[in-house]
């Protein structure tokens, strides 16, 4: 009885880890950045216009820390971009 019951809490353990594991990932966004070397996270895929230019990159990715580029940690609500340094809405 003992063995099972061990069992039975790793079995829970485990799967509550996986179920964590399972909620950060999807909760990961993209980095987008312009032409203007402006950067944020965007938390899905939206088509921009044309001449904004967006670039995609994996949430991973730390180019953006590079001189060139401005990152904004901080992103208002609703759909837009930042345009040398301004967020436009659309």
């Amino acid at each position: 009885m003992h063995g099972i019951r061990k069992l039975l809490k790793t079995a829970a353990f485990a799967a509550s880890v996986g179920g964590v594991a399972l909620v950060a990932t999807s909760a990961s966004a993209e980095i987008v950045c312009n032409r203007w070397h402006d950067c944020w996270r965007v938390p899905a895929r939206v088509a921009y216009p044309a001449n904004v230019g967006v670039v995609w990159y994996p949430n991973t990715w730390a180019g953006y820390n590079a001189p060139r580029y401005h990152y904004y940690a901080t992103v208002p609500a609703g759909r837009g971009y930042y345009y040398r340094g301004h967020w436009r809405h659309w």
